[in-house]
């Protein structure tokens, strides 16, 4: 069904946070979402995580971003051209506006690109970058420091600011383009976007609402949802029985011991996409002595029964993995699988002179993995049978990563998805040895440390022959599996589900940004 209704979007940039709730209606215009989590800040540049991609989505514009089969597809960004190996220019769309009433231009590229490169989380992903200049009013030209074959891939993750409405200082007096990492600052209360929707109140924990942006430049989606109501309902049961009730149109991250009851569920679908995030953990070598010796690391892996829970606490919604990469992407190296054996890791800790074990502190999210609560149990309990002892703590998204951050724990557990859907990017932010001014290892909570893994990785990002690059990525596999740098679990398959009518397998894919922009619901 066609939707006619004129959406007001006079509440731009405001603060959100205290404002009214606004009343639900119950029409086929308004798409009410049961997520795991709601964003945790208004600031895309503040944290380099799923929600905070997806809430990009919904309120901003990439330059291009990736379709269903991994293709570039046009989105602020027109057209681009490589001029040589080090320089392209990107042709950017006209008239297209900010939520503020601002157009974008070229400026507002530049700009963001510049305010990429400082953030903590997102100036590894940009290091390549050396400039960013704006020729004309709607052409960029992005310069690199070495011949880069990723650059169209970096795109997908520009999503243009708009640079004055950022731009200057609130009656504080505190730069308004501040990025402060789980703190209060302007952008992380307000925001100017050039997305579908416009956000106009947000109780975090709470409850999120967008309504369409009357202005919106895509014309020609066939996108009818004319307003949002985000509720994040953690607990997995309640999510679906939310689903199940009619109390919400779509839930994400279906866990695998209801993918049955929602499949046969009347008036409801099901969607179940391959997914490529690795779950995993990460050994904290700054706080425990003993995982500085490879040998422990090495017994910690062979003591973790992968393939048991993806078969059993994940019901078979999960791919078993002993590697950062799954299959298809540049560094998948088929020889690299799990490798349990409980003898071998007893043998490894007698040999490391750790025999009795020890005990430890382990942390892990409740509500952002599939079953993340339930593996960092079952991991917990794999670890006794080495004499090593878990205490484990679980938390909400929200509270983890604040505390993530500090470092203080001595086994945390990470679910990664690639930020450019390739191989490079698990290295350089999970087990790259940790430099504050590059941002390498912005998230390699274990403090790992491998220089000659970082030099081949950083060697491949520079090497435009793909053959080549995708030979020393699959090297750089190889030895971190026998290093251990990171201690694998498995790719989490994604699942979805939604009310009947509401079309979500098209904007639904394995990257886990639904474009809800493009959302049709016929009912």
């Amino acid at each position: 069904m066609a939707l006619k209704k004129k959406i007001l979007a006079t509440i731009i940039g405001a603060t959100v946070a205290g404002s009214a709730v606004l009343p639900l209606t119950a029409n086929a215009e308004t798409l009410r979402i049961g997520y795991s989590a709601d964003p945790e800040t208004l600031d895309i540049h503040e944290q380099l995580s799923g929600g905070m991609l997806r809430f990009s989505h919904l309120a901003f514009d990439p330059l291009v971003r990736w379709t269903k089969d991994f293709q570039f597809e046009p989105r602020l960004a027109t057209e681009w051209v490589q001029t040589d190996d080090t320089h392209m220019r990107m042709t950017l769309r006209e008239g297209v506006k900010f939520h503020s009433g601002n157009e974008l231009t070229a400026e507002d590229v530049v700009w963001t690109i510049e305010r990429l490169k400082e953030s903590p989380d997102y100036r590894a992903i940009f290091e390549p970058i050396a400039t960013a200049e704006a020729v004309d009013d709607y052409t960029v030209e992005i310069t690199t420091t070495t011949p880069y074959p990723l650059l169209l891939n970096l795109a997908t993750y520009i999503f243009p600011m708009d640079s004055q409405f950022y731009t200057g200082e609130t009656e504080n007096g505190v730069d308004k383009a501040e990025i402060v990492k789980a703190g209060n600052s302007f952008a992380s209360r307000n925001v100017s976007g050039t997305g579908p929707f416009v956000l106009i109140d947000r109780r975090q924990g709470v409850r999120v609402d967008f309504e369409r942006f009357e202005d919106y430049w895509d014309t020609e989606s066939e996108g009818n949802v004319s307003s949002i109501v985000l509720t994040p309902i953690a607990e997995n049961a309640a999510r679906v029985a939310a689903l199940l009730s009619g109390g919400v149109d779509f839930i994400d991250a279906v866990p695998p011991n209801d993918l049955e009851r929602v499949r046969e569920a009347s008036d409801v679908e099901l969607f179940e996409v391959p997914g490529t995030r690795i779950i995993g953990f990460q050994l904290n070598e700054e706080q425990v002595e003993a995982f500085k010796d490879v040998r422990v690391r090495q017994a910690v892996d062979l003591a973790i029964n992968q393939e048991g829970i993806a078969d059993r606490l994940m019901r078979g919604f999960a791919t078993p993995a002993g590697q950062f990469s799954p299959e298809g992407y540049s560094g998948y190296n088929p020889d690299l699988v799990p490798r349990y054996d409980l003898t071998r890791a007893q043998e490894l800790m007698a040999e490391a002179g750790y025999e009795d074990g020890f005990s430890v502190d382990m942390i892990a999210p409740n509500n952002r993995y599939v079953n993340d609560a339930q593996i960092a149990q079952a991991v917990a309990n794999m670890l006794s049978r080495i004499n090593i002892n878990v205490n484990l703590r679980t938390m909400p998204l929200a509270q983890y990563w604040p505390e993530y951050d500090t470092r203080q724990s001595d086994i945390a557990m990470l679910g990664w998805h690639s930020d450019t859907e390739d191989t490079a990017n698990f290295f350089q932010y999970l087990t790259f040895c940790i430099d504050e001014e590059s941002g390498a290892g912005q998230y390699n909570y274990g403090n790992y440390c491998n220089e000659e893994i970082d030099a081949l990785v950083t060697e491949a990002d520079s090497v435009t022959d793909l053959e080549r690059r995708n030979e020393m990525l699959r090297e750089a596999e190889a030895m971190l599996y026998e290093d251990v740098g990171f201690i694998t679990l498995h790719w989490q398959n994604l699942a979805y589900a939604a009310a009947e009518g509401v079309e979500i397998e098209p904007v639904v894919n394995a990257i886990d940004f639904p474009y809800l922009g493009d959302l049709v619901i016929n009912r």
